[in-house]
């Protein structure tokens, strides 16, 4: 877990920026197929939807799934494993993140207007789900934690080398 402003900026930063680009690159791939403009397609969705999810997991859905997870499901137990925390607030977050961006896709697409939205945004929202959960738990979130506990081990040792420094 990030434990100061720099720490949650880069996590977020690798979390967001890697999710937002898989998933932009699955659903334009779904809707366009393989075509000739398939990359710049990514290319172009990628900047927008990464704006709007940095802003939408910083700012609503990263607090609300940590206050649900530590008010609701986290119990005396599953604080003493600290993984059960990271995959709790996860699962929380891709379902919050993927109820908010996929009804973001569908209205980046002018698909608002139609006459069976809750149809569309039902089966954008299931098929977001299919890929960003496992996305998350297995790729992602390993990777962003991984480059958050170097970056933790490199403070303590910075922090501890300059203790030692004060005591001398």
């Amino acid at each position: 877990m990030p434990r100061n402003l720099k720490e949650e900026v880069v996590f977020t930063a690798i979390m967001a920026g890697l999710m937002v680009f898989v998933m932009t690159a699955y659903n334009v791939t779904l809707a366009q197929g393989f075509t000739s403009g398939l990359i710049m397609a990514i290319l172009s969705g990628y900047p927008l939807g990464l704006v709007v999810a940095i802003l939408l997991d910083l700012l609503v859905v990263g607090p609300i799934a940590k206050g649900l997870a530590f008010k609701y499901i986290i119990n005396d137990y599953m604080r003493k494993k600290v993984v059960l925390i990271g995959i709790t607030i996860s699962v929380l977050m891709v379902l919050g993140m993927v109820t908010c961006m996929s009804l973001f896709g569908i209205a980046v697409e002018g698909k608002l207007a139609g006459g069976h939205v809750l149809a569309t945004y039902g089966h954008t929202w299931i098929f977001n789900l299919i890929v960003a959960l496992p996305l998350q738990l297995l790729i992602v979130g390993p990777i962003a934690r991984a480059v958050l506990g170097k970056m933790q081990q490199a403070t303590a040792a910075k922090t501890e080398a300059a203790e030692k420094t004060d005591i001398d």
